[in-house]
Parts: structure tokens; C-alpha cells; sequence
């Protein structure tokens, strides 16, 4: 028997074969993308922790406020109630100011 070429729609076998190309690209292309999309995100955030942790490196962490006045009275207090020497209230004096 003699080949004899069809012509119009391709056949049922045809289609499905077509189907099965067409939704294998589509898979491996869309999974590529959500490969490369992951990846991204991977990237940028350890970036963000880079910068984060340079960040926490360069800046001092500031000291709590200190009020003087107050921090002098209570010396003064503490000498006057005899619980500080001279020497102890200028050694503690010269160090809230120095």
C-alpha cells in the first residue's frame, strides 16, 4: 500500500504529539523562570544582610543619657550621709564629668 499523504487537520496521534511539545516548553520554560526568580531573591536578601551587618559594624551603639545634675546630687547625698570619703566623692565627681 502506497503512502498517501492527508491533508487538513493532522490526525489524532499528530495533535496529542503537538500537545506533549507545546506543554513540555511550557513547563520548562516556566520553571526556569521560577528557578531565576528564587534565585533573585536569594541574592537580594543576602544582600540586605550584608548591608544590615556593615551597618551594625560602622554605627557605635549610643550610650544611655546621662543627667549630670541629678548623677551630682546623689554623689553629694551619698558624701553628706557619710557614705563617700572626699577622696571616693572627687574620684566618682571627676569620672561623670570627664
Amino acid at each position: 500500500m502506497p503512502y498517501i499523504p492527508r491533508r487538513g487537520r493532522p490526525g489524532l496521534l499528530g495533535l496529542a504529539a503537538r500537545t506533549a511539545v507545546v506543554t513540555g516548553t511550557a513547563t520548562a520554560v516556566s520553571d526556569g523562570m521560577a528557578t531565576r526568580r528564587q534565585r533573585r531573591a536569594q541574592a537580594d536578601y543576602e544582600q540586605a544582610q550584608y548591608e544590615f551587618a556593615q551597618q551594625q559594624a560602622v554605627l557605635p551603639t549610643p550610650a544611655p543619657p546621662v543627667d549630670l545634675v541629678a548623677e551630682l546630687q546623689k554623689l553629694g547625698d551619698l558624701k553628706s550621709q557619710g557614705l563617700l570619703s572626699d577622696a571616693e566623692f572627687q574620684a566618682a565627681k571627676a569620672r561623670l564629668l570627664g
